[in-house]
């Protein structure tokens, strides 16, 4: 996802981030899904067609598959036993491991809006321009929070990437990270750990 990083504002007192998501929703002019982690509030230009096209292209791909509760378009938090919250994040297409209890509509209703990241088997995400974040912060978000598997359609070197078993560092967001990752360049069919199918990049390959 392409983005544009703005720091927080500083001071003794932070407001949470959610109130600043808020707010920056309501001062735009243009709709905009502006999302939060390590420290930076993310604001994303409107993607393009290629960008929605892949999103909405894998996630029927693992609905063809049998898992019905993939989608897109929900957002998750990532937050600290002591209450902090370390992220706010929008998957451009995920897979569940449940469907939304009522407790977990609870947790979305008390956070405004952000369900329990722990409701998420699987997260993807395909670039845009600022590629840094998708490979970066959010991928260590993503480790931090366990979720099993992270996809990343990098459309700037032409790969798709798959990143499993992570291993969240306790205390030390900056450092967690998945311990193993593989590759394929666009065009061909990404693996990725069972039980999930091949997913197939066909569709991306860059034209000569």
């Amino acid at each position: 996802m392409s983005v544009h990083p703005v720091t927080q504002p500083g001071g003794p007192q932070r407001p949470d981030p959610t109130d600043l998501l808020i707010a920056i929703e309501e001062a735009s002019q243009e709709p905009i899904r502006p999302e939060y982690v390590e420290g930076l509030i993310l604001v994303p230009p409107q993607p393009d067609h290629e960008h929605n096209a892949a999103a909405f292209e894998l996630s029927s791909q693992l609905r063809s598959a049998g898992f019905a509760l993939a989608g897109l378009g929900n957002g998750y938090r990532v937050g600290l036993g002591d209450g902090r919250t370390i992220a706010l994040l929008i998957p451009d297409f995920y897979v569940l491991r449940r469907e939304p209890t009522d407790l977990d509509e609870a947790y979305r209703a008390a956070r405004k809006g952000w369900y329990p990241i722990d409701m998420l088997a699987l997260a993807g995400e395909v670039t845009s321009g600022n590629h840094e974040t998708d490979t970066g912060p959010k991928l260590r978000a993503y480790a931090t929070a366990g979720v099993p598997v992270y996809v990343l359609v990098h459309r700037q070197e032409g790969r798709a990437y798959v990143h499993s078993d992570p291993a969240p560092a306790s205390g030390m967001p900056a450092e967690s990270h998945y311990r193993a990752v593989a590759s394929v360049e666009l065009g061909g069919k990404l693996q990725l750990p069972e039980p999930y199918p091949a997913l197939d990049t066909g569709f991306l390959a860059r034209r000569a």
